[in-house]
């Protein structure tokens, strides 16, 4: 089969012919339709990520059709239209992940090819209203932001929400959960073109981030956020503090920006606040997000779809941070 694989840290992602995995008892193979990128692969692809190993085929996020299983008791998945869990071995307790969890796409080879080996709990009939290229766009930012949202936060209708940095994949599948559980939903982002966009979405307002005055500015705007979704931290993660109401509850789940800055621990305790860490997300959650997007019919954006061929290209799109949702391969 034809795959895109990493031969290094310092090599271009090329494209190649591998074996075609071969079956365990309990394994499907899927061909793959559709993939999409995440902040990881672009992390992996440049050497600063734990635990890469080399030759690998990256891929988290992944849609596509049965075409063979390990054992007779997963053959009603022969020939069926699929979406790939991508959160691996989570474990027993739903509050945190197992020593061993792991994330489709390292170590284990992922959906960049032709085909890729899961086992047959990972996989969820594909939502009849989403095509490939959206289905594909779903798993790990949908999975993320649905824990992050409701399981974290607990948010409900009345709750006021910001989303720091809405321009990725995760940033903006949080902003279309939000709205669609009904919340009033405030945005930042690095440039007037994606604040345009997450209005358009359906977000309130939103300011820029790289404004000296950007919090001060989110206050005038919206008085105060019952949940923050940031990821993030950095320098700036300080300010969320001011912007949080009584009994706020920030979530995060990334550190592009760096790590925590020294925080006025008298504003947690007297606001009564919560800083959750979250990342990826338990089967049940993600059982739970296909079945929300699937009430609400939310559709993942789409920033640009590549054929499998140039996915060098699109990390190095991701590697700019230039998009706006989900960038997509095509096999």
């Amino acid at each position: 089969m034809k795959a895109i694989v990493l031969e290094a840290a310092d090599k271009p992602l090329v494209l190649k012919e591998v074996e075609t995995p071969a079956l365990k008892a309990g394994e499907v193979l899927v061909k793959i339709k559709a993939a999409a990128l995440n902040r990881r692969d672009y992390w992996i692809t440049v050497g600063k990520y734990a635990g890469i190993k080399y030759p690998s085929i990256l891929g988290s996020d992944g849609a596509g059709v049965v075409t063979e299983v390990g054992s007779d008791a997963d053959k009603h998945w022969l020939n069926k239209e699929v979406i790939i869990n991508p959160s691996h071995d989570w474990g027993n307790n739903p509050a945190y992940r197992a020593e061993n969890a792991s994330i489709l796409g390292l170590p284990e080879d992922g959906t960049f090819a032709e085909y890729v080996k899961v086992k047959a709990e990972y996989l969820h009939t594909k939502p009849a209203y989403l095509d490939w290229e959206h289905a594909a766009a779903l798993p790990l930012g949908g999975l993320t932001a649905y824990r992050a949202l409701f399981t974290k936060a607990k948010i409900t209708k009345n709750d006021k929400v910001l989303i720091v940095g809405v321009g990725g994949g995760t940033g903006t599948l949080a902003l279309q959960l939000a709205l669609a559980a009904g919340c009033q939903v405030f945005v930042t982002s690095g440039t007037g073109e994606k604040l345009h966009l997450a209005k358009q979405l359906g977000a309130s307002a939103g300011v820029n981030y790289k404004a000296q005055d950007w919090a001060e500015q989110l206050h005038h705007l919206a008085g105060g956020f019952d949940v923050i979704v940031d990821s993030a931290l950095g320098e700036g993660f300080a300010k969320l503090l001011d912007l949080c109401n009584q009994g706020a509850r920030i979530v995060t789940f990334g550190a592009t920006a760096g790590n925590i800055p020294e925080l006025p621990g008298r504003k947690i305790f007297w606001k009564q606040l919560q800083i959750l860490g979250t990342t990826m997300g338990t089967p049940a959650e993600f059982s739970a997000l296909i079945d929300f997007v699937c009430e609400h019919k939310i559709l993942p954006v789409i920033d640009e779809i590549f054929p499998l061929a140039e996915a060098d290209k699109a990390v190095k799109k991701m590697g700019v941070s230039s998009q706006f949702g989900k960038i997509v391969l095509t096999v």
